[in-house]
């Protein structure tokens, strides 16, 4: 079973304190691309970033910003995640080495899982978790 391609999309949202910085190291440590990028000077107002079929959204830690205000950042919270993102990927040792070259700390070792697939758990630049693995849960049987 593939993708569903209409209804309903989930695209996770995360404040970062240096949003330029950030999407530099997400599009080269983790693989993403520029959709869509809303800045003035240091402030990113809003950012698009594409994997594949998925996206993620970002934009400045700016307490002021509607948004914003109501999101907590992980240096926030003793390095705690309140949620995570996770991304299917088709080769996720290859991503596993890139993420590791490109900084990201490793917080859950890449390994088969029980449930299918294979994944591991990082944290980027600033501290958001994220997981990445080939486990995909529209193709799984139900």
């Amino acid at each position: 079973m593939n993708s569903p391609q209409t209804g309903s999309r989930v695209i996770p949202t995360l404040v970062y304190r240096d949003a330029h910085v950030a999407i530099d190291w997400l599009c080269n440590a983790f693989g993403f691309e520029r959709q869509a990028v809303y800045a003035d000077a240091d402030v990113v107002h809003h950012a698009q970033l594409t994997f594949g079929s998925g996206m993620v959204m970002l934009g400045s830690a700016n307490k002021d910003g509607d948004w914003a205000r109501w999101m907590i950042h992980p240096d926030e919270t003793g390095g705690r995640a309140t949620q995570g993102v996770c991304v299917v990927v088709p080769d996720v040792d290859a991503h596993y080495a890139r993420a590791k070259a490109g900084g990201a700390e490793i917080v859950i070792d890449i390994a088969d899982q029980d449930y299918g697939g294979r994944g591991y758990a990082c944290r980027d630049l600033e501290g958001h978790l994220w997981w990445f693995g080939s486990y995909d849960p529209w193709a799984a049987p139900r």
